[in-house]
């Protein structure tokens, strides 16, 4: 997003960025603090923030750090090489000290109830990861992590991860060894296991597969840092144009048929917050009070969207008039 004051955004805070800290080769943590020092907002593992960089640039990061830490938080940030120039901003950029603008956490990678856990983790996806093994290790349940990556150097969080207690860490390297045998990981899971995934597109389509073939439905929660290949367009040749109700002003907006639900929000509230435009991130996310939404996104769940939930970057509407709570 263009750059702008989101300060009074509804649900977004300053944080002062208290540290910044190299955790592997092309990946730093931030750590956010309240200015004033006050206790943070609690968070369930799975969260994310949005961060609002000095560019104006929008990201949604996840946590990393303990959920029972109130005085902090902390996300990690990898320099991608294909970069829409978050990641560059964020490693090229003197953060220390800088007040930053967050929303959340907000959660769509929810920690679900299991008697036996299963984490799949590749390179940065590692970061939602950490603290749900820390969450399943204080309730006393079992769980198994296999993390992969490129190299150990470029391997966050290898340190924490040395001295994790509960379970059974497998550290692949890509450079020291072949691909894990997903097949024979996912064969050998109990009845009762929920597996968590989060890494690159290629990894996360690979596990959907085997779990769709041997687990049983519900036993699959992934999260996504990119759009699945097979993702909605966000517009199509057979979109129609419809209009967008503004509740909080009573302002009527036409989108027409070759525009995003988005773009068109944004010419009346250029504020709102947004990140992907793919449909993965939630960043977008608006509360619907009328009208039927046509849902094309990939992260919210059948129970958000049964409450209304839902992400205008790329949703459109089924009705003629869609109201929206901005």
């Amino acid at each position: 997003m263009l750059e702008e004051d989101v300060t009074g955004v509804e649900g977004t805070r300053p944080l002062l960025v208290r540290q910044v800290r190299l955790e592997a080769e092309g990946v730093v943590s931030l750590e956010l603090v309240d200015p004033k020092r006050a206790p943070l907002p609690s968070w369930e593992p799975g969260a994310h923030l949005d961060v609002v960089l000095p560019s104006g640039l929008v990201r949604p990061f996840s946590l990393c750090g303990h959920p029972d830490d109130r005085t902090s938080y902390r996300v990690a940030v990898l320099l991608e090489e294909t970069s829409r120039g978050g990641s560059k901003e964020v490693h090229e950029t003197g953060l220390v000290g800088r007040l930053l603008t967050i929303r959340g956490p907000r959660n769509q990678f929810r920690l679900v109830e299991a008697e036996h856990y299963l984490f799949l983790a590749g390179g940065i996806g590692i970061t939602p990861i950490l603290p749900m093994i820390s969450a399943v290790t204080g309730r006393g349940r079992p769980w198994e992590l296999v993390y992969v990556g490129r190299r150990r150097a470029t391997m966050a969080f290898l340190d924490t991860l040395a001295t994790a207690t509960g379970g059974r860490a497998t550290i692949v390297a890509r450079d020291e060894s072949d691909r894990p045998d997903l097949e024979a990981i996912l064969s050998s899971c109990s009845a009762g296991t929920s597996v968590y995934c989060c890494g690159p597109t290629a990894m996360l389509a690979a596990v959907e597969d085997c779990c769709g073939r041997l687990l049983g439905p519900g036993a699959l929660h992934l999260e996504r840092f990119t759009a699945p290949p097979d993702g909605p367009d966000k517009v199509d040749g057979d979109d129609q144009a419809f209009e967008v109700e503004l509740a909080r002003t009573g302002v009527v907006l036409q989108v027409p048929a070759d525009r995003t639900l988005l773009r068109v929000v944004l010419d009346a509230v250029p504020s709102h917050l947004y990140s992907c435009e793919e449909g993965y991130c939630g960043t977008c996310e608006a509360h619907v009070l009328a009208g039927e939404p046509d849902h094309r996104d990939t992260v919210l769940t059948d129970e958000e969207r049964a409450g209304h939930k839902m992400c205008i970057c790329v949703g459109r509407s089924r009705s003629p008039r869609l109201v929206l709570d901005l």
